[in-house]
């Protein structure tokens, strides 16, 4: 293709997105992504929640906590995040001289939008006194007004590591904070913020498949509202939850997260039989749909054109990086 011709479609793609974008057909997608990160030295990094053909052509697979730290060592001149807006956003904070790419850039997050900045920024201010512990799972504007950002992974860590006469709003997880609550012996002030998907399981449905398969254990993210969390037998991140179902002995397991995971899980633990938790509707499935919003082809245009590229302003990548670098720092600290 002519440079006047990838001009051209990348002011298209800036206009309109990858919607009138041609695809030949016959194209091996997967071999070229892999010729284009070779020629242009591009990493793709993928959440877990990620389609599974997304999953098998990533550099690296994680949760937001180890994305955050490939993103801050990767030495490609172009990072590809295969995953929501905020995650894009984290890997430009740390990384302010590279390009980053996100496939969809309407790929957002219910948990981070029940978040707004200005109304966040309103309730910091009745609070003083307290520190702010900000989830990852939130916008740069909220990154910039906390003070620790913490993943689902370190989230308790972070909080016994400061003195336990310290007031602490966490945001924006509501559940994630009551969970952090219940195991550390805090009272933090929790901003009202869900995920979509990991509020939408129903424990008369997950009680009634636990009936079918009496032997199953049910692993449950912290996300998950507090009487899921109740009857589950393991509680932990993304991660935490794939190296439990690897090393359990248990042969069947009920999985209240995004279905995405499963794919990783069932690679990792082939012999184990693998139960989607369910939904309180009349779907399937718990698929998250900004997540989904990503796809194979969207990826490889992406990378062929270099667009949609994640901007933002030095002022409020700063603001942003200082909770970030202090959530890495203690994160090193303690090895996770």
């Amino acid at each position: 293709m002519s440079d006047i011709n990838i001009a051209f479609a990348r002011e298209r793609i800036e206009q309109r997105g990858f919607l009138d974008v041609d695809i030949n057909p016959t194209l091996d997608l997967f071999a070229e992504i892999e010729r284009l990160k070779k020629e242009k030295n591009a990493v793709i990094l993928a959440h877990y929640y990620q389609e599974p053909d997304i999953q098998d052509v990533a550099d690296y697979i994680g949760d937001s906590l180890g994305l955050a730290q490939q993103a801050q060592k990767t030495t490609a001149d172009i990072i590809v995040f295969a995953g929501v807006h905020f995650m894009a956003e984290t890997a430009k904070i740390l990384n302010p001289s590279k390009k980053v790419l996100l496939p969809d850039l309407k790929a957002g997050c219910s948990l981070a939008d029940s978040a707004p900045p200005d109304l966040f920024r309103q309730f910091k201010e009745k609070h003083p006194d307290h520190l702010v512990i900000s989830y990852i799972n939130c916008s740069a504007g909220i990154k910039a007004l906390s003070d620790i950002i913490c993943t689902s992974s370190n989230a308790q860590k972070i909080v016994e590591s400061l003195p336990s006469d310290q007031q602490i709003i966490f945001a924006p997880d509501k559940n994630l904070g009551a969970y952090i609550n219940k195991q550390t012996g805090r009272d933090m002030l929790l901003w009202n913020g869900a995920c979509m998907v990991h509020e939408i399981f129903s424990l008369e449905k997950i009680l009634k498949l636990k009936v079918r398969h009496p032997r199953a254990k049910i692993v449950a993210h912290p996300e998950c509202e507090d009487h899921v969390l109740k009857v589950a037998d393991f509680i932990g991140s993304t991660t935490q939850l794939l190296k439990f179902v690897e090393k359990d002995p248990a042969t069947e397991f009920i999985v209240a997260t995004e279905t995405g995971i499963l794919h990783q899980m069932q690679k990792n633990s082939p012999g184990k039989m693998l139960i989607p938790a369910p939904p309180n509707n009349a779907c399937a499935c718990n698929d998250c749909p900004h997540m989904k919003l990503n796809t194979l082809e969207k990826l490889y245009l992406c990378m062929e054109y270099e667009q949609p590229e994640l901007i933002m302003e030095e002022e409020l990548r700063k603001a942003a990086l200082k909770p970030i670098q202090r959530m890495l720092d203690i994160s090193a600290q303690f090895g996770l």
